[in-house]
């Protein structure tokens, strides 16, 4: 993950803090970080992850199809092996990994 100095933006955060409630071996997809927020979308959530997301665990955040970051597959697939993260070969198992948040 790209490190930048100045302060995650007020949606930022709310990204960053959703992301730290995730469960160890759970997933959420940038899209349903978004859903989960009710604002912004995969893009948006994807721009906060590289920008701020290496204090959290950025690795339980994926591709809609469960794949993990681009560039960092091999320390995410490593993290998600140590938590027991459900896999369907070298990506997150989504019917089994997805995460549907706390509030639902």
């Amino acid at each position: 993950m790209e490190h930048v100095t100045g302060d995650p933006t007020p949606f930022a955060e709310r990204v960053l803090d959703l992301v730290e409630r995730i469960p160890s071996g759970k997933v959420m997809s940038y899209g349903d970080v978004a859903e989960y927020l009710g604002e912004g979308g995969p893009r948006q959530v994807g721009r906060v992850m590289s920008t701020w997301g290496g204090g959290v665990p950025w690795w339980r955040v994926v591709r809609a199809d469960g794949h993990p970051v681009r560039g960092h597959e091999n320390r995410c697939l490593s993290r998600w092996r140590e938590e027991g993260t459900p896999m369907r070969g070298e990506r997150a198992d989504m019917r089994h990994a997805r995460w549907q948040g706390d509030h639902q």
